[in-house]
């Protein structure tokens, strides 16, 4: 029991609470870049959790984004209590316009297109035209079968599809002259 109390490291204190400890003694008027936070910490602490540089980020950040502090030039600095809240990116919201007592809202419409009503009559989108839908049937090959070549396109054109085979030409032999 007592050898396990020995090797047990000292309890930390939360992580955001070590980042304000490290930014208040390092006291830079530019803040502190992540590295001298780090540095301060491992200093400080000496033997801290395997994925200390991956908590650190995320804290970092998660301080930044809920303004605890602000991040600039590479370099994050406690939020001045009297400066105005950081506005995101982009265009601002447009103000709402308060609604005066007494009037409901009806429900929003909902996105998209609206589901087909299973009860209503099937209508063609052209009325009157007798022709069927799609991509027509190929047509039906004659009972006879194809006669003579079998390359022959059904429709009896004469002329076989696709490329023509290459011509072989019969080698010619040469009869020498004798000087």
């Amino acid at each position: 029991m007592a050898t396990e109390e020995v090797n047990k490291p000292p309890s930390l204190p939360s992580y955001p609470q070590l980042i304000m400890n490290a930014i208040e003694a390092l006291s830079d008027k530019n803040g502190s870049n992540k590295t001298s936070i780090s540095k301060y910490i491992e200093s400080k602490y000496g033997d801290l959790p395997a994925g200390h540089t991956t908590l650190l980020s995320h804290h970092l950040n998660r301080m930044k984004q809920t303004g605890e502090l602000v991040f600039l030039k590479n370099n994050y600095m406690k939020a001045d209590p009297n400066a105005p809240p950081k506005r995101g990116r982009g265009r601002p919201p447009k103000p709402k316009v308060p609604l005066p007592p007494g009037v409901v809202l009806t429900p929003a419409r909902p996105r998209g297109r609206p589901p087909k009503d299973p009860n209503a009559p099937i209508t063609s989108s052209k009325p009157g035209t007798g022709k069927p839908r799609g991509r027509p049937r190929k047509m039906a090959r004659p009972e006879g079968g194809i006669t003579g070549n079998s390359t022959l396109m059904s429709t009896g054109s004469g002329r076989p599809r696709g490329r023509p085979p290459k011509v072989k030409t019969s080698p010619l032999t040469e009869v020498s002259v004798g000087h």
